[in-house]
């Protein structure tokens, strides 16, 4: 396994006190965080973020899509229940990294949506792995999750490697008048299951 764990310590937010795991990837040099709150290995079913990173919409508020908001409810979430995983993945723009997914915005600007501007650059609609998050999971002994998420790719993804779902936990937050387009095309175009859409 090309994963390695390299440390943890306590990160105060304002939902709670959670622990933060820092773990390497040697083949990509790419490093990921899980975040923990409560006893995750008892054996039951983890309540489960695994959350892909998006500088745009994370860190600078971006109001293109809904990643922050989903973030800040799935740590919400997780203090609420005093218990889960959240999984940071360093896969920006669904795996086309940070200036592709500008490079895909500005495509968006002249008229195209999410997925056609990701295949005009050369890419797949959606060229995210999910195994590192698995294998950040079986780190913590985490055979069992309740997934947080919209994206059937995702659960079938983890599925695969190893992961049972015991639930899928819908995680629907944050439409606006930016991202309404981006929202429909993913329900319409990659099978996001989105219920508070008006799909057109």
């Amino acid at each position: 396994m090309s994963l390695k764990y390299a440390v943890s310590t306590r990160l105060p937010t304002p939902f709670a006190i959670f622990d933060i795991h820092g773990f390497r990837d040697s083949d990509t040099g790419k490093e990921h965080v899980a975040v923990t709150l409560g006893d995750i290995r008892s054996g039951e079913p983890v309540l489960c973020r695994v959350h892909s990173e998006c500088l745009t919409g994370d860190a600078l508020f971006s109001q293109r899509c809904d990643c922050g908001s989903q973030l800040n409810a799935a740590l919400k979430l997780i203090a609420e229940e005093g218990r889960g995983i959240l999984l940071y993945l360093r896969q920006e723009g669904r795996g086309i990294g940070l200036i592709n997914k500008l490079r895909a915005y500005k495509l968006q600007d002249e008229g195209a949506d999410t997925v056609e501007a990701n295949e005009r650059l050369g890419f797949g609609a959606d060229m995210r792995n999910y195994l590192v998050g698995a294998q950040m999971l079986g780190h913590f002994g985490i055979e069992s999750v309740r997934l947080m998420t919209n994206n059937p790719r995702k659960v079938a993804a983890l599925a695969r490697d190893g992961i049972t779902i015991a639930e899928r936990v819908p995680l629907q937050s944050n439409l606006n008048p930016c991202n309404t387009h981006y929202l429909q095309t993913k329900a319409i175009k990659l099978g996001h299951m989105l219920s508070h859409l008006k799909l057109q």
